[in-house]
This record gives C-alpha cells, structure tokens and sequence, in this order.
C-alpha cells in the first residue's frame, strides 16, 4: 500500500515509517520543515508539507493514499484540550475525504480524546476500516521522552529514585519497535472498528523501575507516601501513584491484540531496555 502517515518523524512515527517501508509499503509523511524532510527522505519515504491546522492538505493526502496511520499530536500540556480539539477537526478532515472508500484509518488514544474515539469509530459506520491504537504509558526504546526518563531526570536529581507506598503498582510498556509492528499490522488487517493495545509487558511494578533506576544512578530507591510523591514527581505525581493496568484492562486486551492481529512482541522489554544503559548516558 501507499500509506499517509501524519508524525512521521516523531519517536514513534519515526519508527512506523522504517517498518512500513521495510515490509514494502510505500510512505508519504507530513512533515513542517525542510530538515524534517530530509529526515523522512533518507529513510525512504516522501514528503508533504503541512501541519494539523492543514484541514485540506491533511483530507488530499489522505485521499490520496490506499490508507492512513495517525500518529501526530500537539504535546502542549498547558492547552490539552486545545490540542484535542485540534487532533478531533485533523481527524474528521480525514475522515470526510475518506468517507465510502473502504481505506484503513489508524489513529492513537489519547487521555480523555472520547471525542476523537467516538470520530474514528463513526469512521467505522460510513465505509472507513477505522480502528484506534491504545499505547502503553511507557512507550520505551532509543529517543524517548517520556514517562521513565522523567523518573530518571528527577532520581538524578534529588539524589535517589522513588516509588510510592509499597510500589507494587504496575505500568504497561511497550518497545517503540513493536509499537511500529502494531502499527503495521492495523494497517493491512484490523477489522473496522477495532481497539488495538499496544503492551508488550502487561504490568510492571513501579518499585522495580526504580530499583533499576537507582542501581543505575548509585542513588537508593526509596518509598514515598502518596503526599512526598506529589512534591517529589510534580504533575509526574498522580500518575506514579495508579496501578494502570486496570485502567488499560492490559492483559485482557493485550491478549486480544495478539489473537487478532498476530501481534507479537520481540524487542526487549522495559527492565531489560533500562538494563541495557542508554537511558542513563
């Protein structure tokens, strides 16, 4: 296929682009700059030029192409409903020129973005094969920027790695690559309709990321009660303290993923990437 990929030169569209490439699609990726550009032609793809306000350029592009993987986002935390009001009119711009042509559309979840599922599910009703891919919070691998580099900034810092209570609550993960097979995978097969989790490890206790951290850093890991931790991770706080696995369902809709899709995981999982020592260079 000749695929549209919205972030294509972000950590994880980045990565979907290789892996669409290196299965024999072709990739066209928006991109805002010359230097990103360059970027997406040195992999292999091509490029167009353009941003989520682009209404038009995104709804040509997507016509344009046999299907679509939605990965760009505007990361601004301090208008995220800004940033979601703006992914929900890029997703029915996409949407619209889509309508009736039976094309794959795969776009990702985001934190209370019900408005952009619902968008993407009605896609589903009016001849789209839509489907939503729901990442695991630590979306791990070389470049990331996430949650667990947060962790290891504010370890550094503050001189030892903390958890909370008795850390016994679990983040799912996955490694970028898989993320990027998933991607794949949606795109040549997922059902219209679907909901897609991207988890290579279903749960993992926040005390044991912190072991590693620490033993990383030379730096203890240390329990914190739910009002150190708040002081101690900022806005990382609220976060630190769920168990979300419950929030994700992991296991039930990991196993899920992998029986539809054939979806399995090789790169390494989060520990074993920690362990490997690129995240504290």
């Amino acid at each position: 296929m000749h695929v549209f990929v919205t972030g294509a030169t972000g950590y994880v569209g980045s990565a979907v682009v290789r892996e669409l490439i290196g299965a024999g699609h072709t990739v066209t990726g928006l991109c805002r700059s010359e230097e990103r550009a360059a970027g997406l032609k040195a992999a292999g793809a091509e490029a167009v030029y353009g941003t989520l306000d682009d209404l038009d350029t995104l709804g040509r592009a997507a016509a344009a192409a046999d299907g679509t993987i939605h990965l760009a986002f505007t990361n601004d935390f301090s208008d995220f409903e800004g940033a979601l009001a703006l992914d929900l009119r890029a997703v029915e711009a996409m949407g619209a020129a889509l309508e009736g042509s039976g094309k794959p559309f795969i776009t990702t979840a985001h934190a209370n973005g019900h408005a952009v599922d619902q968008a993407v599910l009605a896609m589903a009703e009016r001849g789209v094969r839509a489907s939503i891919v729901l990442l695991a919070p630590s979306v791990h691998g070389e470049g990331d920027k996430g949650f667990v580099p947060m962790m290891i900034d504010i370890a550094r810092a503050k001189g030892f790695a903390a958890y909370i209570g008795d850390g016994t609550n679990r983040w799912p993960a996955v490694h970028r690559l898989d993320a990027a097979v998933l991607y794949r995978l949606a795109l040549e097969s997922a059902p219209a309709g679907s909901r897609l989790l991207g988890a290579g490890d279903e749960g993992i206790p926040l005390r044991e990321i912190a072991a590693v951290i620490g033993r990383h850093l030379n730096v203890p890991a240390v329990s914190l009660t739910p009002e150190e931790a708040a002081n101690h991770f900022g806005f990382l706080g609220a976060i630190a303290a769920m168990d979300l696995t419950g929030l994700y369902n992991a296991a039930q809709a990991s196993l899920a993923t992998r029986e539809l899709l054939g979806w399995k995981p090789m790169q390494p999982g989060l520990i074993a990437d920690l362990e490997q020592g690129h995240y504290f260079a």
